[in-house]
């Protein structure tokens, strides 16, 4: 019977005429052998020799061999238990040869966890995921029959997946999206965070705590994957079953996973993060991170750090602050200094001016806030409105008047004298950084009347909104916050004019007018 083409198993023929044994025939027999009697234990070398090849399908077909024959070995109870000796001390000592064949089989073991940790890092994805799988399928087999001191749950198999998706050379979200499946299981979730952090701390403090892109972009993947409980009723999945008390396994308990939690996050934000990241995190942290800490206020060092940073990320900081003012009761008295300081020219201009403005609109929606605090808010977004685009203009002019009738005691700005009526000095002082010390109560809005005459018609309505009293009900800027220059133009092209009287004939083409010279003499008629 002719083999079908491209079939792996049939023997090949060598150049001097004798058959060649397929890697897979050479894989499975080996694997029986060692299954089969203890006397052929070394021909667990030759397989394991098989994890380092070249070739995918040999690397496949070898990582799934690996999975038969260490499963079939934890379960017969062949791998020694407790502390193991280093393999030269293995024949020290009265051992009988059992647990010498114990101790043997276990340093295979071990060094087919560490050979499919490098399995991960391998550059055909198929490969990766095997190995990631089959590790996991050892950690469940060692689970159940344990062969470490510290308890049942492989620690060692676990620490070596942890090791390999955080890789400081590759980008490995692929693989950690498919390691999610099983982050949803409580116990592995558990002690994942333990070991992310271990993990951390060892390649952050070898590396003198330098910025490490790759690395901490695995990290942050791999932490961003991790679902928390919110109530301990949901704590009902778990790889293994645990022979003691469920109340007292750390892993079944929500206050211990909280606690891992916030260890795991505050590690890994202790150190310095790339540029771009600190935007993806602070997105994020008031949704997947603050509601599952235990103690929240402990962000205060990173939010504060993270301001520093400046531009975007400065203001997403100043939102995590202003979630753990008023939802967990942080006394953070400079919230509003920096707020204030990071009102510039430079807010009309960058792509996150929309997300700066409704953020802000926020911030200052407290009728608590005293007067003197919403008057510096007001006059620095008028003085700023002096130089800002029109599309920047109908955001702040609107916000403005919501200020102040949320404020009415700031309603004296308007009513003050000001420079357009008389001679007059301004009190406010601009470049001063602390809102309690400009002036700003005692000054008042000639900003907004000069903005009466701007050349946009909709900007000068705008500020004339202040020419007449100030309904109670706030107009709602929401749709005005994503308002481009093309939109607005557009908006303009679309609007009726009103026909105005003249007295000539307004030009419908050229040269069609009966009444100019040029059209009597040179009429296309």
């Amino acid at each position: 019977m002719m083999a079908a083409p491209g079939d792996d198993n049939v023997k090949e023929k060598r150049s001097d005429g004798r058959s060649r044994t397929s890697y897979k025939e050479t894989i499975r027999t080996k694997t029986e052998l060692v299954l089969h009697s203890r006397k052929h234990a070394n021909e667990l070398f030759d397989v394991l020799q098989y994890l380092q090849s070249d070739k995918e399908k040999e690397l496949i077909f070898a990582i799934n061999a690996c999975q038969t024959l260490f499963c079939a070995l934890l379960e017969r109870g062949d791998l020694y238990v407790g502390q193991l000796p280093k393999e030269a001390e293995i024949l020290e000592g009265n051992r009988n040869v059992e647990e010498k064949y114990q101790m043997f089989i276990r340093h295979r073991y071990n060094d087919c966890v560490e050979l499919l940790q490098d399995c991960m890092g391998h550059e055909a994805y198929q490969v990766k995921e095997r190995a990631l799988c089959v590790l996991m399928k050892l950690a469940t087999a060692e689970g159940q029959h344990p062969v470490q001191d510290q308890g049942d749950f492989p620690l060692n198999v676990i620490q070596a997946v942890v090791c390999g998706l955080l890789s400081e050379k590759e980008d490995m979200s692929l693989l950690i999206s498919r390691f999610q499946e099983f982050l949803e299981m409580d116990d592995v979730r558990y002690y994942v965070m333990g070991l992310i952090r271990t993990n951390i701390n060892r390649v952050m403090d070898q590396n003198r705590q330098a910025v490490l892109p790759i690395y901490q972009n695995n990290v942050f993947t791999l932490l961003t994957t991790i679902n928390m409980p919110s109530q301990a009723s949901e704590i009902t999945n778990f790889l293994l079953k645990q022979k003691t008390a469920q109340e007292d396994w750390k892993a079944a308990r929500l206050k211990d996973h909280k606690r891992a939690f916030d260890q795991m996050w505050l590690i890994f934000l202790k150190y310095k993060l790339p540029t771009s990241m600190y935007k993806k995190l602070l997105v994020i942290l008031h949704d997947s991170i603050l509601p599952n800490m235990n103690n929240p206020t402990l962000m205060i060092d990173f939010l504060t750090a993270a301001y520093d940073v400046g531009g975007a990320v400065s203001l997403l900081a100043l939102n995590g602050l202003f979630v753990l003012i008023h939802e967990h009761n942080l006394n953070y008295p400079e919230f509003y200094k920096k707020l204030y300081n990071l009102l510039d020219p430079s807010v009309f201009h960058v792509k996150f001016r929309a997300r700066f403005f409704h953020l802000a609109n926020i911030f200052l929606s407290s009728s608590h806030l005293p007067a003197y605090l919403v008057a510096a808010f007001i006059k620095r977004l008028s003085r700023l409105a002096l130089t800002a685009p029109p599309t920047a203009l109908l955001i702040v002019l609107p916000l403005i008047c919501n200020l102040i009738r949320r404020h009415p005691s700031c309603r004296v700005l308007i009513h003050r004298p000001s420079a357009a009526d008389v001679p007059y000095n301004d009190p406010y002082v601009m470049e001063e950084r602390d809102p309690a010390q400009c002036g700003a109560l005692e000054s008042s809005l000639w900003e907004l009347q000069t903005l009466q005459s701007h050349y946009h018609p909709d900007v000068a309505m705008a500020a004339k909104a202040i020419n007449q009293p100030l309904s109670e009900l706030e107009e709602d800027i929401s749709e005005l916050l994503e308002l481009s220059t093309f939109e607005l133009m557009e908006r303009d092209l679309k609007s009726q004019s009103q026909s105005v009287p003249v007295e000539f004939d307004p030009i419908r083409g050229l040269l069609q007018s009966s009444r100019e010279v040029v059209g009597v003499h040179f009429s296309l008629e």
